[in-house]
């Protein structure tokens, strides 16, 4: 009776399996179900690969190995010759994953989920999967992907702020599945869908979040509340006029955004006497509702703090602040 190589009592969540004997005889009779493959793999290398259907083992539809054979001593065309015959299900699954991660500033992550997956090349997954990693069982090959999904989740997000990955994670979760697409075919898998269900991050990071979502601020604008929050706290700790000056210089300098710290002041503006418009202050009419602001034939003084020609009237400077008398 010739010798009959089938996968037998299937699980619904079994993805692959290996035939115990290695020993295979010529005129075999091979059943490969429906959404199933057969590998031959031998010293570490996939070779001939049989789909759905009963195949008997001949010379003919084994070439490789024939032919690995050929290369062998001593091989004779009736003796069994040793391979591991793999079966592969080709079907969808799907899968659960979780990981740890950071995003550009370095803000911690916990994210998890659910993929689902289906081996696309079956020779390429038993080179790169089962035969590379040694994943023989259907959780060894589940717990290679989780750490393969994992690793290249935590890269992705390595490349977002953590207000793009909260705000817009079904945009992220689309981007990050499309960059993981070709991760996967390079292990011979195909990645069919992949869907953050939870993520989270830190208390004193949910607070910048906070701020982000009332205020509608920045991000770099956060970091730079968070600055202003402690050397606000340490000034107020100091106390007297030269706490205060040290202030009211260190702020603005720290919620100026990056690069415009050398950008011209902002000009001073005066009240509008009759329309309470805020206009430039060397604006002689008012643009809001054309009242003359400083009349032609009105006395002038200098600033003797800045030098600044202004009203001879004006109490203190327009231009630094200097308060007269």
């Amino acid at each position: 009776m010739p010798q009959v190589i089938e996968w037998t009592n299937v699980g619904a969540e079994d993805i692959v399996w290996r035939y115990p004997n290695e020993d295979i005889t010529w005129g075999a009779q091979l059943i490969v179900h429906e959404y199933e493959m057969a590998v031959f793999f031998r010293d570490g290398k996939a070779y001939d690969v049989f789909g759905a259907g009963r195949h008997t083992l001949t010379t003919l539809n084994l070439p490789l190995i024939t032919g690995l054979l050929t290369r062998l001593v001593g091989f004779g065309g009736n003796k069994p010759f040793k391979a591991t015959v793999l079966f592969i299900s080709t079907k969808v699954f799907a899968g659960k994953w979780g990981t740890r991660a950071q995003t550009t500033e370095l803000a911690p992550l916990q994210v998890y989920g659910q993929f689902w997956f289906k081996v696309g090349d079956a020779s390429l997954f038993v080179n790169e999967v089962v035969g590379g990693q040694k994943a023989y069982t259907t959780q060894s090959v589940n717990d290679f992907l989780r750490g393969f999904l994992n690793e290249k989740i935590i890269d992705e997000l390595s490349h977002y702020d953590l207000v793009t990955v909260f705000t817009r994670l079904d945009e992220t979760s689309v981007i990050v599945k499309n960059s993981l697409i070709d991760y996967f075919k390079r292990v011979g898998i195909e990645l069919t869908d992949l869907r953050f269900e939870g993520i989270d991050t830190t208390p004193e990071y949910r607070e910048r979040l906070f701020w982000l979502k009332t205020g509608q601020t920045a991000p770099g604008d956060v970091l730079r509340m968070e600055t202003v929050k402690s050397a606000a706290a340490s000034l107020g700790q100091g106390g007297g006029a030269g706490a205060l000056g040290a202030g009211m210089v260190l702020i603005p300098q720290i919620m100026t955004p990056t690069g415009q710290q050398q950008a011209a002041p902002v000009a001073a503006l005066v009240i509008c006497p009759k329309c309470g418009e805020k206009v430039p202050a060397t604006s002689k009419f008012c643009p809001n509702c054309g009242t003359q602001l400083t009349p032609p034939s009105a006395e002038t003084m200098k600033c003797p703090n800045c030098g600044k020609s202004i009203p001879a009237s004006s109490k203190f400077c327009p231009e630094c602040g200097y308060k007269f008398g």
